[in-house]
């Protein structure tokens, strides 16, 4: 694999992981969509089905990381070369960012509609907080934010969740005589992803990513959209950490447990 493989593969399918799963967010969120008000259960699904065809897109080009807390997972695991996982993350941000670029562009007229709406600037929450901290009313198309705000349980939460993917990853190929699940790995990780939506990612909206999170909330900051509040950069360290952490204790797990 060369460096143009994963810098391509990384690339196009973060890219499109983020723009069919932040759709899906804008899909259920913005005015003048035809999906508004969708739920939760269209979310969670939607991620899952952002991450399945990202994962096949990528998958023969760079094994399809897709996500630094994996491509830490697989360089402890072994699977993975220390010196490939700058380039794998510097893509995965790239493509994230690009993503979002173009979710926002997928639903232009609908951004401009929501955060034109007088009824949906009245209902913003928050007016008191820094301004670094206020949450826009489109904010959660492109990151994540918690129910409750607690550092500790905010950061626990991403954690677990994150063990719970990786681990599904790396033990893909446990009962396939070694040789793991080939293109069905890519519908694992994917119901795994759904799975964790709906089980556990109700307390912070399961970043799971860092750069799932970070790629669009610098996007969020960088686009000219009206009335958009703050990027709530106060939380922003919260779905960087927290699945870096658990990406590296599922690696570790791996190792201690199954190698």
């Amino acid at each position: 694999m060369t460096s143009s493989d994963i810098f391509t593969g990384e690339t196009l399918g973060t890219a499109v992981l983020i723009l069919l799963g932040g759709g899906v967010c804008a899909a259920a969120t913005l005015k003048g969509s035809k999906a508004r008000n969708a739920g939760w259960l269209a979310i969670t699904f939607g991620w899952g089905f952002a991450v399945l065809t990202g994962a096949y897109l990528a998958g023969g080009v760079s094994g399809a990381h897709l996500n630094p807390a994996v491509t830490v997972g697989l360089a402890i695991e072994g699977g993975t070369e220390w010196s490939d996982v700058p380039l794998y993350l510097g893509s995965q941000l790239l493509g994230a960012m690009i993503g979002a670029v173009l979710v926002w562009l997928t639903y232009y007229g609908q951004f401009r509609a929501h955060l034109t709406d007088p009824e949906t600037l009245g209902t913003r929450s928050g007016e008191n907080a820094p301004a670094d901290r206020l949450a826009g009313p489109a904010l959660g198309i492109f990151c994540t934010a918690p129910e409750i705000r607690n550092a500790a349980q905010n950061l626990l939460t991403e954690i677990i969740a994150t063990v719970v993917l990786v681990l599904a990853i790396l033990t893909q190929g446990l009962n396939s005589d070694g040789n793991g699940l080939g293109t069905l790995g890519a519908l694992v990780t994917a119901l795994a992803v759904v799975g964790i939506g709906l089980s556990l990612g109700g307390p912070t909206g399961y970043a799971i990513n860092p750069v799932r999170d970070l790629g669009p909330r610098i996007v969020h900051a960088l686009l000219p959209l009206p009335n958009k509040g703050g990027s709530d950069w106060g939380y922003a360290w919260v779905p960087v950490v927290g699945p870096l952490a658990g990406g590296a204790i599922a690696g570790g797990l791996y190792q201690a447990a199954f190698a």
